[in-house]
């Protein structure tokens, strides 16, 4: 240890590094169980700067020790005066050497930490908004996103495995070089971006993201971009956001940092960008990508602007944030209450912070309706504010949220702050609200987020000579200052620029002014455009019950007369009915009954279309009783992710229908929206066959004894060894996934499972080999994205394995080298493995092969040679260069171009029985079966075609079509039309 002792800041941090080692907690956990940021706990540990008391009193809880040695330490350290510590970049050719000066890209670093390291928290500090601006590292919230994995079967669900993972932010971005990353309003996609900036820059981005350290990130908001003009190239990247150092830049700089591969483009808002214009968008991005391949890119977006696979072709990885889990909103509680009792004046404001932030925990645990409110970010941030405010009373509905926030924000804190107004101006909520919702109103119609500053004094300069009150204490520019300084609801982002602290507040007020103008025919003629969803129904929600009906009305009849925007139009006046205070029953009885022609739901994004209406979908939805075997799933998908104690009665009544597998996998994935120990109870406990347990959090975790005994489990959530091994018995359990593996050291303890035969391990960041599974009895095993060079030499010793899934990179040239045993008869291989096909032919007793990248000639010949292959999952392929493979009756296909090859496929695959073709990420308007034909007696499979042509050719009976179209009857080519 050295002089560690002598330094009680450096002792500090040995004992927490101890405790933690001792735990076995892995980074991601111990922040989790502290609901402390991640960079706070970081430092702790490291000894980077003397943590809090309050930081120190959590990590005692978390760690399991008494706080008081800790605090004393703590106490010492702060005698000590603090040297501050710096650490060279990772990337430290472009840092190196001493300068008098600090170089321009140190320069510009300090400006992105600086520029980025605050978030403005809503509601924080009524009397005071300047300090309603609140440090990242103690405001960010590792959010849930969830990926769809392509990988697992060349684009389809197999057997149990999930379409869908989710994963903490930092774990979901690991290994990924571009990123889509959608989301709703408020849900915290620009907090990431601004996360990943400030760490990028601080060079403290955690050890999830190794490979994304030292680089230079760049963040590039589209609001503000499009509104300047033609997109910047990388040399405008600073100018275009009106970064004060573009002036100093050295030539070349930005394109130097892009063509190494040190930059991380963080590109925020194509939902911002105006429909028209997103193809440009994309060509302005595809660009860049071809230019400077090995950059790192993370592009967001609201989720319906732009359609799934939008960037699949430039090879990015789509991810969602997911709603934050009830766990996420306590910790979101806790962080809000925190800053609040740090800008708390006295002890006894304090205290009643204290007793606020306990009463809210229990009434949003308890209220299911409110639960789903707090579901992102900025609601929730509202909600606490709103709580505190009105001394723990609550609206009740989203709308009556946002009406109590605007008028907390633009009419309390004046009254709070009991002092002289700076500008000498003075507005009445009624006011404040005329002002700003023509500033809204203006924006919507422009389809831009951001505006001049000149624009906006104008549009104030326009409405003063009606509204003599205001124009009597000053000018339009002074007005504008006030609504800046004080409302609480506008900022500047740049100098001269003007936004709404959030897009939501700017649609609420832009809604109204649309009302109160009756534009209807704008709104109904813009809503089919994403950007406008929003503002229609809260537009609902601001008319006078004739004038919600009448606008309704006008979106059913544009729905019914425009084919291509039916299913969009008639969704949305279904999702506006909880908005509307009052409405005629004859209107609402004809909103229904489109609604039903929606239904029942027959995939997963239908289901979710149907969850975003909200609680009142769930008496339309029909079931269980005559429900068709692809409708099962996506019902109670719908149910379950709605949540809340009706849609928990309706999935109840689907226990006594459980006939298909889709339903026990649909209500084993809902489990984790409802409380844990009485879902288990009531709804898994009724499977007639034991049900296979997906854990993603720690009360899941904890009613796994009500389930015992359990022989397939699966853990989605980075739970130590011996949290995941508790509650399984080793004589049942036969299955066992576990898709985060971070918090595992080593693979031991799966020898105490004696029955296993079926093992998922993924995301092990602590292990580098796997020659703690020697022995195992094992037939199907999946090893998913292990550290680079991990030795996989333990594969020779599991004689029994027959399955083996290879989603990692590999130590050998060509597959032929890996050790598996000579019995596989089935092997799935990732397309990024950077492993070559050749030696595949030495397992010949092989009869499925799932591959994700396109073989070479040499490689088809060798896949050609196996004589019991009948099973090939194959993607980003080109079967031109394939052999024949008349062994093969079972094909999968995802292409990944317009391309698809089907008029090759009678010649290579001559005894096919049945091929499936995935065409989500594909390109061709239509697909065209005919040459099919030739195959004789062959079935087609069909999902996420746009269209189709040929089907006259075959049977009904030999063509099956995923999502099933609700309408049927045409012959030639055809749109396919799901709704």
């Amino acid at each position: 240890m050295g002089d560690v002792h002598k330094d009680p800041l450096a002792e500090l941090a040995f004992r927490l590094r101890t405790l933690k080692a001792q735990k076995r907690l892995q980074m991601a956990a111990l922040v989790q169980r502290t609901e402390l940021g991640r960079t706070t706990v970081s430092q702790a540990l490291n000894g980077h700067k003397v943590p809090s008391e309050a930081t120190l009193v959590a990590l005692a809880k978390a760690l399991g020790t008494d706080a008081e040695p800790l605090l004393a330490l703590r106490e010492a350290a702060a005698l000590v005066p603090q040297v501050r510590k710096t650490y060279p970049r990772r990337a430290t050719h472009r840092l190196a050497g001493t300068r008098a000066q600090p170089s321009f890209e140190e320069r510009y670093l300090g400006y992105v930490k600086e520029r980025h390291s605050h978030l403005t928290v809503v509601g924080l500090d009524l009397s005071r908004p300047e300090r309603a601006r609140w440090p990242l590292d103690a405001a960010y919230l590792s959010l849930e996103l969830a990926e769809r994995q392509e990988d697992w079967s060349a684009g389809g669900e197999e057997r149990g495995r999930p379409s869908v993972t989710v994963k903490r932010a930092e774990h979901a971005l690991a290994g990924c070089r571009r990123v889509l990353l959608r989301g709703l309003a408020g849900s915290g996609k620009t907090t990431l971006l601004q996360w990943l900036a400030v760490a990028a820059a601080c060079d403290e981005l955690p050890e999830e993201l190794v490979d994304w350290r030292g680089r230079v990130p760049f963040v590039l908001p589209l609001r503000t971009l499009v509104r300047r003009g033609p997109l910047p190239e990388p040399g405008e990247f600073l100018s275009s956001v009106g970064a004060p150092l573009a002036a100093a830049q050295p030539e070349g700089w930005a394109d130097g940092l892009l063509a190494r591969g040190e930059a991380l483009v963080l590109v925020d808002g194509i939902d911002e960008v105006p429909q028209e214009h997103r193809g440009a968008t994309r060509d302005w991005l595809e660009r860049l990508l071809a230019a400077y391949g090995d950059a790192r890119f993370v592009v967001t977006t609201r989720p319906s602007a732009v359609p799934e696979g939008w960037l699949a072709p430039a090879h990015f990885t789509e991810l969602s944030v997911r709603p934050m889990s009830a766990g996420d909103i306590g910790v979101f509680v806790h962080r809000w209450h925190a800053a609040a009792r740090h800008n708390a004046a006295t002890d006894a404001e304090r205290s009643q912070l204290d007793d606020l932030e306990a009463a809210l925990r229990l009434t949003v645990r308890a209220q299911r309706d409110l639960a789903q409110l707090s579901s992102t970010p900025l609601m929730c941030a509202l909600i606490c504010a709103l709580h505190r405010d009105r001394r723990g009373h609550l609206p009740h509905s989203r709308m009556e949220l946002y009406e109590a926030a605007l008028s907390m924000l633009l009419v309390r804190r004046d009254l709070e702050r009991s002092i002289d107004i700076p500008e000498g101006i003075q507005l009445t909520e009624h006011q404040s609200v005329q002002l700003l919702q023509r500033l809204a109103y203006w924006l919507i119609r422009n389809r831009q987020t951001e505006m001049e500053q000149t624009t906006a004094t104008a549009l104030v300069d326009d409405a003063l000579p009606a509204m003599q009150a205001v124009a009597a204490q000053g000018s339009a520019m002074q007005v504008m200052a006030h609504l800046v300084g004080r409302s609480g609801l506008l900022r500047q982002p740049t100098m001269g620029t003007i936004d709404f602290v959030h897009r939501t507040f700017q649609d609420y007020l832009g809604a109204k002014a649309a009302i109160e103008a009756h534009d209807f025919p704008l709104l109904v003629n813009n809503a089919h455009d994403d950007q406008w969803e929003d503002v229609i129904r809260m537009a609902v929600a601001h008319a006078r019950p004739t004038e919600s009906t009448d606008l309704l009305r006008r979106l059913i009849k544009r729905g019914d007369t425009e084919h291509e925007y039916r299913s969009r139009l008639h969704l949305l006046a279904a999702a506006s009915l909880q908005y509307a205070t009052e409405i005629e029953p004859g209107t609402r009885k004809l909103i229904e009954q489109r609604a039903r022609a929606l239904m029942p739901p027959r995939s997963q994004e239908e289901a979710e279309q149907l969850a975003a209406l909200g609680p009142g979908i769930l008496d339309l939805l029909p079931g269980p009783q005559g429900l068709e075997d692809d409708e099962v799933g996506p019902v109670i998908r719908t149910a379950a992710t709605i949540g809340g104690d009706h849609a928990y009665a309706f999935l109840s009544r689907f226990t006594q229908y459980l006939n298909y597998e889709s339903a026990h996998h649909e209500l084993v994935e809902g489990w984790k929206n409802f409380d844990a120990a009485p879902y288990a109870r009531d709804i898994l406990l009724s499977f007639k066959k034991r049900p296979s347990p997906v854990v993603q959090n720690e009360d899941q975790r904890k009613t796994l004894p009500l389930l015992a005994p359990i022989t397939s489990v699966t853990f989605r959530e980075p739970f130590p060894e011996g949290e995941i091994i508790e509650h399984l018995s080793p004589e049942h359990t036969e299955r066992l996934h576990i898709y985060s593996g971070h918090a595992l050291t080593g693979l031991k303890f799966l020898h105490r499972l004696t029955a296993l035969k079926e093992l998922t391990i993924s995301e092990c960041k602590q292990i580098t080999h796997i020659d703690d599974l020697a022995g195992l009895k094992i037939s199907e095993l999946s090893l998913v994205r292990f550290p680079d060079e991990t030795s996989f030499d333990a594969l020779s010793s599991l004689t029994e394995l027959t399955e083996l899934a290879l989603y990692t990179r590999l130590p050998w040239n060509c597959i032929g080298e890996a050790p598996a045993p000579p019995g596989l008869t089935g092997l799935r291989l990732a397309g990024w493995i950077e492993t070559t096909l050749l030696g595949i032919s030495k397992w010949r007793h092989l009869k499925k092969l799932v591959i994700n990248s396109s073989p070479t000639p040499a490689e088809w010949r060798e896949i050609s040679s196996l004589r019991n292959l009948a099973e090939l999952y194959i993607s980003e392929y080109d079967i031109g260069q394939a052999e024949p493979l008349p062994s093969v009756t079972h094909l999968h296909l995802s292409p990944l171009d317009a391309d698809t090859q089907i008029h090759l496929i009678p010649d290579k695959f001559p005894n096919l029985e049945s091929i499936v073709i995935h065409c989500r990420n594909s390109l061709p308007e239509i697909i065209d079966v005919t040459p099919l034909r030739a195959i004789e007696g062959v079935k087609i499979s069909l999902t996420y075609a746009e269209g189709v042509a040929g089907l006259e050719e075959f049977s009904p009976d030999d063509i099956a079509i995923y999502p099933r179209p609700r309408r049927a009857g045409h012959t030639g080519p055809i749109r396919l039309d799901y709704a």
